[in-house]
This record gives structure tokens, sequence and C-alpha cells, in this order.
């Protein structure tokens, strides 16, 4: 039976994601419950907590706590409600900074709420990632969510300009090819460095572990592996 999600969680500025909370599930919700997906990123330094809504109003993470069962508590918050939002229906990533005390090995409950909702998952451990702290590689990384054949594609660059998927296709018996297509030479790029992040669909590949992520177009050219395994 999956746990319920705290109604309230202790505000904490974005930047101080790291603190420890005083959580309880024994709480009850507030809201409609809703599909929350997760994935390993950034060798296990990042969370994707993946809603589904308007791919242009993506929330942020207000606080990430772990509680005093050991789940992760992630409060989410929409953008300003004068912003203009596309009317579209999509998975969209909002990423985490992993608390310290979290071991990636293990299995993670998280639990989130938002404005008028609430929804948890367990994300399966994955080993062999460093986990959290340290700074970023500003390398591409890739994880698998509980949804089948889904996963996130993080990388870091341009905010203005963020990787078009334009083919995601199983290459191997456990390697998938993703394809990105190429930036107008025109197009004009916002000057600072920040993380992006693509969702992409492999089938057939459910229960495969260690699969290779070969990456390619824009300014790519590279392989990484999936973190985790396909459900």
């Amino acid at each position: 039976m999956k746990r319920r999600v705290l109604a309230s969680v202790i505000l904490a500025a974005a930047a101080a994601l790291s603190l420890t909370g005083c959580l309880s599930s024994s709480d009850a919700p507030a809201g409609q419950q809703v599909d929350v997906e997760a994935a390993w990123l950034d060798d296990g330094r990042v969370i994707a907590v993946v809603t589904s809504g308007s791919s242009s109003c993506v929330p942020t993470a207000e606080s990430a706590e772990i509680n005093s069962d050991g789940a992760l508590a992630v409060e989410l918050v929409e953008p300003d409600a004068d912003t203009a939002c596309t009317r579209d229906l999509v998975p969209r990533a909002t990423l985490v900074t992993v608390p310290d005390g979290v071991d990636p090995s293990q299995d993670l409950e998280i639990w989130v709420t938002g404005d008028g909702y609430y929804g948890d998952v367990t994300l399966a451990g994955v080993s062999g990632l460093s986990g959290p702290g340290g700074t970023t590689d500003y390398e591409p990384s890739a994880g698998w969510t509980q949804q089948q054949g889904q996963f996130v594609i993080l990388t870091w660059g341009s905010s203005g300009c963020v990787p078009v998927v334009e083919t995601s296709e199983v290459t191997g018996e456990a390697e998938v090819t993703v394809a990105f297509q190429e930036p107008p030479a025109d197009q004009a790029c916002t000057a600072d460095m920040a993380p992006r992040t693509n969702f992409a669909f492999a089938d057939g590949l459910s229960g495969v572990e260690d699969v290779q992520l070969t990456l390619s177009g824009d300014s790519f050219d590279t392989t990484i592996a999936i973190y985790g395994t396909s459900d």
C-alpha cells in the first residue's frame, strides 16, 4: 500500500534543498491524487520528479527534505498565475537536488505535494552512482522512469536553446540511439549554462539492465548509460 503524502512541508529556499525535514506520513494529504514518476540523473546528484501538465509551465521544487520516515518529501510550486501556459498535457521534469544522506543504491520513496494535488512513487536504487554532494561535471545523463520505455535525458547548455528529440530507437539488445534535431544556423542562444531535460522512449527493453544510450545530432556525439532498469 502506498504511503500518503504530507499535506504541508516545512518551506525552505530552493537553494537549500539538502535540509532535513520533520514531516510525517501519518497526516492525510489534501487535494487530488495524481501519478508521479521519478528518475536518477547526474550520477545520483539529481532526481527528475515527473508530473503531467503544460509543457511551458513546469513546476519548480520549493523544498525537498528527508522526513522522519526516511522518504523524500518534495513540494512543487506552479508558475505565477499570470503566466501564459500552453494547453497541452505532457510529462514535465522538475529537477530536485538530492539531499545529503540519500543512498542512490537503495530504493527511495518520494512524496510530492503541489497546488491542489499529491502523489508518491518509489524510485528503485541504482548501484554505482556517486550520490549527493559535489558539483556536476556538466556531462549528459539519463535515467529510466516508472513508465514502461520512458527515460529522461539531462543535458547542459543554453536555457534558450533546448535540444529537440528527433528520433529515439532501439539499436541493439541493450542499446538506444536518440538523435536530436539540428538547430537553425541563425539560432540565438542565451549565454548561460543551465540544465535542460528531454523525454524519450524505447520499447522492448523491459527488464534489461545496463542499457547504453547514444546521443547524436545538435552538438552531441556521445554514449552514456541509462540509470536503472526499464519497467
